[in-house]
């Protein structure tokens, strides 16, 4: 195999036109030789579409619960009642972190919580009833509100499968709401399959979640996760289902392309991880699949090497945080903000710090409730990046 052209991308092809499915897979196998010469075609993509700047999200992180009815082969997120360690939040335990976040500088309040956990467990209905909530997304809309109005960030919920209705109730409290694909490939449902024990994780009720959203025209994060099982094509296929409902939409804010890492203690502990350049090939393909759309990477999943993820055409790093840690991967730290800002610049781009939704989708994120918008207004400087604290 030779250079990009001669593979996917013609001369004819402007840095906004995307490339085939056929050349997509065909880039995903390329040898070692070409990924130079992929690479470059990238960063040209991510020079047309944002040049010179990368962004990141200064959030807090809150496991507002852990509880889940899925069992996916590689979390350990997930926790049974009585289990150690298993725990919901408190109002009083979310605006506390909230209020430490405050003073650090952050903007964004993630909520990340297990999907519906009161239809399998007793204990959590109780919890809710204890609450006051009739449910976790009861519960969860509470508490983005609460933080939108008792404080000066935002909130980002992904609280798994919901319905239309429920995207409609949450993009009234929240600017952007986020449910990762993971994958288009029903076949991780089967028995030993990553997603197996998992009924949540099935694409076809996941690729509605994220439709259900275009109609509404509700700022909208999402992405893949590599190495749990997919074929290359299938991994294609999951990026171009997402930039075809962006396309029809106009709401996909950002696409994460995040990579497998095994955890101890889970059924996928001895699975082969993605390998670095794995990670660089499928980044450098997403953007030119996606050439105008954010690509974000998850710097802490990379470390040391977290860097040369901007070779591969992504801008933006995600939600960092100055003060918790990553629950999702807890032995994976983020970077300090010192650090990755040296390492971006060393790259050659400036570092700007976004709100947990992108400047250019924040007119969507605003026409859902006029608190939202008076509380973008303030967090929001005049070009629509966070705005500066006073020194």
């Amino acid at each position: 195999m030779g250079t990009i052209s001669e593979v996917a991308w013609p001369a004819e092809a402007s840095g906004a036109q995307p490339i085939s499915r056929q050349a997509a897979c065909r880039l995903l196998r390329a040898n070692h030789e070409t990924l130079p010469a992929l690479l470059a075609a990238a960063q040209a993509a991510r020079a047309k579409f944002k040049p010179g700047v990368v962004t990141y999200s200064r959030k807090v992180f809150l496991p507002l619960t852990n509880l889940c009815r899925d069992h996916c082969g590689y979390c350990t997120f997930r926790r049974d009642p009585g289990e150690p360690g298993a725990h919901t939040m408190t109002p009083d335990e979310v605006m506390e972190v909230v209020r430490a976040g405050e003073r650090m500088g952050c903007t964004e309040a993630l909520f990340s919580l297990g999907d519906k956990p009161e239809l399998l467990f007793p204990q959590m209905r109780d919890t809710l009833r204890h609450l006051g909530y009739k449910s976790t997304l009861h519960y969860l809309e509470a508490m983005c509100e609460k933080v939108l109005r008792e404080s000066s960030l935002l909130p980002h919920p992904n609280p798994g499968l919901m319905s239309a209705e429920w995207l409609h109730r949450l993009s009234r409290v929240a600017p952007s709401v986020g449910l990762m694909l993971e994958t288009t490939s029903a076949r991780l449902l089967a028995r030993g399959a990553a997603h197996d024990n998992a009924p949540d994780k099935d694409p076809v009720k996941r690729l509605r979640v994220i439709e259900d959203a275009g109609r509404q025209k509700i700022p909208f994060t999402t992405g893949i996760l590599i190495g749990i099982g997919e074929t290359l094509e299938e991994r294609v296929d999951a990026l171009i289902a997402i930039r075809d409902l962006h396309e029809e939409y106009g709401h996909v804010q950002e696409v994460i392309v995040q990579n497998f890492r095994a955890k101890s203690g889970t059924p996928m502990a001895h699975w082969p991880e993605p390998d670095h350049v794995d990670m660089l090939r499928t980044l450098a393909v997403a953007r030119l699949l996606m050439p105008m759309m954010n690509i974000q990477a998850p710097p802490n999943l990379s470390n040391p090497d977290y860097a040369d993820l901007l070779d591969g055409g992504i801008n933006d790093w995600g939600g960092v945080s100055p003060l918790t840690p990553d629950f999702i991967n807890p032995e994976k730290p983020w970077p300090h903000l010192e650090q990755l800002q040296r390492h971006t610049e060393a790259k050659g781009f400036e570092l700007r710090q976004r709100l947990p939704v992108y400047p250019e989708f924040a007119e969507q994120a605003a026409a859902h409730s006029d608190l939202l918008a008076e509380r973008l207004n303030a967090a929001a400087g005049a070009d629509g990046y966070a705005r500066k604290r006073a020194a």
